[in-house]
């Protein structure tokens, strides 16, 4: 990477391929294991990217609220986070009328049909559940990523809209998307 890790400070890590317009991606998250896994997988992907890496709620909070503007084009929030957690973070970007707009992937060890659904009902635009396996998580970003390329080449006139409940969770198995 060609920046340097603070603790409280947002980290950019730059992935730019061939001449395409990078993806901006956002990750919110406090296991430093996770987030180094979370950047390798994404180092294997195709797609061109930048990735800001924060490591609490408040610190999220306060890098978005100066990227008004330019927002990034997807948010990983994990929910378990210290200072502010991930559902306190989903709540208050959606209220936000200038940060309603972002995408946000939720993307937890944890999972239960009750929180999905409340994630779902708060906004959300998908689920994930960190999985354990490298080729795993590669296939999960990846899948993410496809769909939100996607759904920001067809809201170009319009805002992006959540998928039907069925398609909210995210998930492969095998290296295969589900």
């Amino acid at each position: 990477s060609r920046a340097k890790f603070f603790c409280n400070q947002p980290r950019k890590i730059y992935h730019e391929r061939m001449n395409i317009k990078p993806l901006n991606i956002l990750l919110a998250d406090d296991d430093l294991d996770d987030c180094q896994f979370f950047e390798a997988a994404l180092k294997k992907l195709p797609e061109a990217t930048n990735l800001t890496v924060v490591h609490d709620g408040e610190a999220l909070m306060k890098l978005l609220m100066t990227m008004v503007n330019n927002l990034p084009d997807v948010l990983f929030l994990d929910l378990n986070m210290p200072r502010k957690n991930g559902f306190e973070c989903l709540t208050e970007i959606k209220n936000h009328p200038k940060l309603s707009k972002l995408p946000i992937i939720v993307f937890s060890t944890s999972f239960d049909q009750a929180r999905a659904n409340m994630l779902y009902n708060n906004g959300a635009q998908y689920f994930m559940r960190k999985p354990a396996e490298f080729a795993q998580l590669k296939d999960l970003i990846q899948l993410a990523l496809t769909h939100i390329v996607e759904d920001l080449a067809t809201a170009k006139t319009e805002n992006i809209t959540q998928p039907e409940p069925a398609n909210f969770i995210l998930t492969v198995q095998s290296g295969i998307a589900a």
